[in-house]
């Protein structure tokens, strides 16, 4: 059967699923249990349409899975599969009328939400289209995306142990990560989290000798769909810690960059 067909079938069964899910549980998080799974299977899918014998589709497979395990351990540690709801929607229920909040809930975090995890996999799609050895450029792009993987893993783990440390007893830190790869940039996991999606677009460009690819509309929509997200969650945080405003006025929103005085004007996200 042809991959495309294969992948919008799986997709539109997300879809229901996580919308009656939503309907019957009267909570909003099945898309984020399924986050780091469906882009796995949808790679695997195109992969697998090639026979396996298209060495790119394989490698963007492997490197998909790892970032797949990598996210799907610490949504667990998190307790994100034992019924916790995001904290954001129970906020955004308190800000609108029941209604709104569904017609939320389909349009925004079932459909649109399910669209972007299709989208940034479809590179896999220009690249089942374009078969072209295996290169060097190939190699470079799987290099950064595992160097990717590896700041994203630091930066979980960095944050996971600042949420630890508010829990020793007579701790006297910070309230929320502010050191390390936090001390450079306010969501370096936002940074390295859309970056790789961005290396995995190259594999696509590398295939198709060229980087202006419509398949680039999944790592663009997953980039504002975090520039959304963060103004959101620092405005729920700014609200928790007073402190954050200075902390604002300090360091890079996203990207990492030498932190600023705190006498300069913060970013907006």
């Amino acid at each position: 059967m042809d991959p495309v067909a294969v992948v919008l079938w799986i997709a539109f069964g997300v879809c229901a699923a996580t919308w009656i899910a939503s309907l019957i549980t009267g909570e909003h998080s099945w898309v984020d249990r399924l986050w780091s799974i469906v882009p796995v299977v949808y790679v695997w899918v195109f992969a697998a349409a090639s026979g396996f014998a298209d060495t790119r589709l394989t490698v963007m497979g492997v490197l998909v899975t790892l970032w797949g395990a990598r996210l799907t351990f610490n949504f667990a540690r998190k307790g994100g599969y034992t019924g916790t709801e995001d904290y954001r929607w129970a906020v955004l229920r308190g800000r609108m009328k029941r209604w709104q909040f569904e017609l939320f809930n389909l349009f925004f975090i079932v459909l649109y939400q399910n669209a972007i995890l299709l989208l940034i996999t479809l590179p896999a799609l220009t690249v089942w289209l374009n078969p072209r050895p295996f290169g060097a450029w190939d190699v470079a792009v799987a290099v950064l995306f595992l160097a990717l993987l590896a700041g994203e893993t630091v930066a979980d783990q960095q944050q996971w142990n600042s949420h630890a440390a508010k829990h020793t007893a007579g701790y006297a830190g910070p309230r929320f990560a502010q050191r390390g790869l936090w001390s450079v940039s306010r969501h370096p996991n936002f940074f390295f989290e859309q970056a790789q999606w961005w290396a995995l677009f190259l594999f696509g460009a590398i295939a198709a000798g060229s980087l202006a690819q419509w398949t680039v509309l999944g790592a663009v929509l997953l980039t504002l769909l975090f520039v959304g997200s963060t103004i959101f969650t620092e405005s729920i945080t700014r609200s928790k810690y007073p402190e954050y405003a200075e902390y604002q006025l300090r360091v890079s929103p996203i990207v990492p960059w030498f932190p600023r005085h705190a006498g300069r004007k913060a970013a907006t996200i």
